[in-house]
């Protein structure tokens, strides 16, 4: 991956206001955006759950999870939980930035999302009570138009974007489709 891709990529995510969300009623949770550049082109990498997981069960997402008391920041949660879901350890990972919280409206998390580049190429060991399967998306799939539908939804009586992105028959939605299309931009504007 070229240096200087990496340099935008950062430089547009520390030039922007995060937005953090506090509500003492939800669960402190984080993910990371796995970002990899092959063969010409960015890559993300996308979990699918298992159907024996706690929540979330068969869903796509970013890897990641729930805060716990042994991790000093969110970062350390999204490093932690990335490294026990599929394998890929702290220091395989450049972190490049984060983005605003999320918040599940069914399940009641806040989410912390970073993003990180792969370092090389790396050996992924999907957790497979956790893990159904990794997946790769090429960026500029889900940058297509085609393969992403927007609504609004009236949520707590607010109207809320609602997306929904759609690769070779697998679905993203809920939070990880906001999380995602916030990375879009963001990617988006960095490199035009």
């Amino acid at each position: 991956m070229a240096l200087m891709d990496l340099l935008k990529l950062k430089q547009a995510l520390a030039r922007r206001h995060k937005r953090h969300i506090t509500d003492a009623s939800r669960v402190a949770a984080a993910v990371l955006l796995p970002l990899c550049y092959r063969d010409g082109q960015y890559y993300l990498l996308f979990v699918k759950r298992t159907e024996t997981v706690k929540v979330h069960k068969g869903q796509m997402s970013f890897p990641g999870g729930t805060c716990e008391v042994t991790d000093v920041s969110r970062l350390d949660t999204a490093l932690r939980e990335c490294s026990e879901e599929i394998g890929l350890k702290a220091d395989q990972v450049e972190v490049l930035g984060e983005l605003d919280d999320a918040i599940t409206l069914t399940t009641g998390y806040i989410v912390t999302p970073f993003v990180g580049v792969i370092a090389g190429l790396c050996q992924l060991q999907p957790d497979r009570q956790e893990i159904e399967q990794v997946i790769e998306i090429p960026v500029a799939a889900l940058l297509d138009k085609s393969n992403c539908t927007e609504e609004t939804q009236i949520i707590d009586g607010k109207e809320v974007p609602v997306y929904t992105y759609r690769y070779q028959g697998q679905v993203i939605w809920g939070a990880t489709a906001r999380i995602l299309a916030q990375f879009l931009d963001i990617f988006q504007a960095a490199f035009v």
